[in-house]
Parts: structure tokens; sequence; C-alpha cells
């Protein structure tokens, strides 16, 4: 009978537990590896504990990567629809809000994570936990993939999935050995900032504004180019600013401060106002309200907290009489509104963020995402450097690259060589 063949998975989140259901669906011996007591730990906190599974309104522009076409190959091999019918293959009920944005029926999480260790016994996957991987190469003697955990046990295989993961929102120093195995294949470890997370600013007025919540609008300025806008609900803290708008735009601003360029957020706290209808309400205010003093004649439009630091901002008290002023001034504060400028000093830290951005260079993977350095090698999940906005992106990225991975793990083995042609030695990752 001729023997199966082995498959390892590092990591049992989201993509490497669809990795491991992937290949073992696929006829191979699967061993998945966690060095947390049990798998799925992240997937419970995802989604405020709903976790949103997807997205029906997918698109590859919702993602951030550096070649799109890869991108797009990897999610027709394995699309939201796939990820439906996969879910639905093991019992999950789900149930759309907003006609987009895909949960489990239950709203549970813990639904999500139930359905997928159910279908890792069905499988046949054998799961070992509190087994941190510290070291994996390829044994030239024995042909094949040998991982050790911190135990010094060590194990081979015929193929290995990496799938361990960011450090996002875990403690400070945590969730780095997936790049240190990767690096020790040779990969090249593009710069990791934490993505979808809150953004710090020292400017005077910030803890004056600290629990304001509005809609609005705003736009990131880089070195004062402007590199994205959102709209939604904006909340201010102590620190910062905060909020799913922000948290879109977070990835880029982060980027740009770990190359030092000034980083500015505009907030336009009436984003359904147009500039000259905007224009033509301030000045219809100012006629029918000037006798009122600033803080007065301005009570009505945004919160109180916000209404006292734009006169402060405009060099002005709040017990003057508007009329003592001409509309160029009001017309001065008016504008503040519409782009009302926070000085961004920092992100906040890799434990606060709900992903990571960075990781295992895109272009060192097939669309196949198998090594381009090593064949037999596969990277899921956060550890490839694509990320993804809320609203279900990431963990469609998870399903997606995790049974590409292990379907492809399991089905074939192809000889990969770099963009020039010439096959890259893989003496140099051997024990």
């Amino acid at each position: 009978m001729e023997n199966k063949l082995t498959i390892a998975v590092i990591g049992a989140g989201a993509s490497g537990m669809t990795a491991a259901i992937a290949a073992a669906r696929n006829g191979a011996e699967v061993t998945l590896f966690e060095k947390n007591d049990r798998v799925g730990k992240k997937i419970l906190a995802t989604g405020n504990g709903k976790c949103n599974l997807s997205n029906l309104e997918f698109s590859t522009e919702h993602y951030y990567c550096q070649d799109k076409d890869k991108l797009k190959e990897v999610f027709d091999s394995f699309s939201v629809w796939d990820a439906v019918s996969y879910f639905e293959s093991m019992g999950l009920m789900m149930k759309t809000k907003n006609n987009s944005y895909l949960y489990p029926y239950s709203e549970q999480a813990s639904s999500v994570l139930d359905v997928l260790r159910m279908e890792l016994s069905r499988c046949g996957v054998k799961t070992v936990a509190d087994a941190e991987i510290v070291h994996a190469c390829f044994n030239k003697e024995k042909h094949k993939f040998q991982i050790k955990d911190r135990n010094e046990k060590v194990y081979y295989f015929d193929k290995l999935i990496i799938s361990c993961g960011s450090p996002a929102s875990l403690k400070k120093g945590e969730g780095m050995s997936g790049y240190e195995l990767a690096k020790g294949f040779g990969h090249r470890i593009n710069p990791i900032v934490p993505g979808l997370v809150q953004l710090k600013s020292g400017d005077s007025f910030i803890k004056a504004l600290a629990g304001v919540r509005c809609q609005a609008g705003i736009k990131l300025m880089v070195d004062g180019q402007e590199m994205g806008q959102e709209t939604g609900e904006v909340q201010f803290t102590e620190y910062g600013i905060s909020g799913i708008p922000v948290f879109q735009i977070s990835r880029t601003a982060g980027y740009a401060l770990l190359e030092n360029k000034p980083v500015t957020v505009l907030v336009d706290f009436f984003p359904e106002h147009e500039e000259k209808s905007y224009g033509y309400m301030a000045k219809l205010r100012y006629e029918e309200q000037k006798h009122k003093t600033l803080e007065n004649y301005l009570t009505g439009t945004q919160n109180k907290k916000i209404n006292m630091v734009m006169i402060k901002q405009a060099g002005l008290k709040p017990g003057m009489k508007a009329e003592e002023l001409d509309f160029q001034a009001i017309w001065g504060i008016m504008k503040l509104y519409k782009a009302f400028p926070v000085h961004i000093s920092g992100i906040n830290s890799m434990e606060n963020a709900q992903i990571c951005a960075g990781g295992v260079d895109f272009s060192e993977v097939s669309c196949e995402l198998e090594s381009s350095l090593v064949s037999g090698l596969y990277f899921t999940g956060e550890i490839l450097d694509v990320d993804g906005k809320c609203g279900g992106y990431n963990l469609q990225w998870a399903w997606s690259s995790g049974y590409v991975a292990g379907r492809n793990a399991a089905g074939f083995h192809a000889v990969k060589s770099v963009e020039n042609g010439e096959k890259i030695k893989r003496e140099k990752t051997l024990c």
C-alpha cells in the first residue's frame, strides 16, 4: 500500500486550520502544530466576538499587495462563494448584514471555531497543541522537511506549510516565529507595521476631544500629498484618533512614519456638505445668528467639545459676540470644520492592532502559494505581505490562502524558479 504524503502545518489559526483541512480532504496525512494550548484563539476575538467571515462586495482593491494579478489568481482559485460552500459543508449557517458582510447565523465566533475543530477531527488531522516550532529546514539526506519544537523534539514531513500568523493583538515580542522560520529558508521579510489600528497625536487639543464620536470624512496627508480618504464614525481618544475610517488608513500612515515622513489627518466634520452649499449655509447662519456669543453661535452644529476646540484653534474666545467679527473671521472657524488637521505622531502598538502589514515578500511565492525558493514549502495568511481593509477581507484571505496552499501541497509538486529563470539552489537552506 502506498504511503500517504505527509504534511506539517505550523500555526492553527484561521488559515492554518483551513490549510490542514484542505490538505487532508485531498488525501494527505496532516499534522497541525499550535504553540498555544488550543487552536483558533484569535478567531474568537474577530468582529467583536461575532466573526465577520467575509464580504460579498469583494474586490482585490480592498487589499494591499504588491502583485494584484497574482492575488486575484489566488482568490479566483478560492472565492468568497467557495468560502460560503466550505463553511456550509461543515454545517455552519450564515447570514449577511448590510447586504454584504458575512457572519455566522449565531453571531458567535465560537460557532466558526467549533465547526473548524470538528472538521479537523473528521478529516483525521492530527493536532499537536503546546508545540512551538523553533526550527525548520529541508533535510537533504532524508529528502524531507525537518522541524523541531522548543522541547527539542524532531519531526519529518514531505511538505511544510507555515501559517504562524503575525504579532497583531499579541503581547509584545510574541508572534515573530513564522518570520524567523521563513528567513531560515532564505525568504525576504518586508518591514512589518501594525494594521487596522488607532493613530496617535501629540496635538494640544487631543485630550480636550477625548470621548467624542462623530460621523466624519478623513483624508490622510503624507508629506503634503493625499494618500487616502475614508468616511464613517471617527472616535477621539486621549492619545489620538480611532474608528473604522482611521483603521483603514493606518497601514499607509504606519509606513510613512517608518520613513520619518510628516503625516496629517484632515478631518471633515460635515462630509455630506459640498464646498459651495457649505459656504452658503455658513453665510446664512452668520446673518441669522451673529447676535450670539461664539459659543452659542456654534451650538447646534457639532459636539460642544469640538466647537470649543474650533474657537480656541482660531485664536478667539467663547464669550465674544459673533457680530464683533466680520464674516471672514467666522468663515475662518467654519473652514476648520471641513479640514481640521490632526498631526500624527505615531501608530498604536502591535498589541492593539487587528492585523499586521508586511511579512514574507509576495513575489517569492507562486500563485499556488508555494515558495519560489524551496519546493514543497508553502505560506498562508498574515505571514505573507498581503492585508485587507476592515469588513471581513482579512479572514477571506485566511480562508483563500489556507485552502489554496493546503490543496496544492497535497495535490501536486512543481519545481519553482526565480523570475530570471535560474533555479535557486536549495542547499543553502538545508539542515
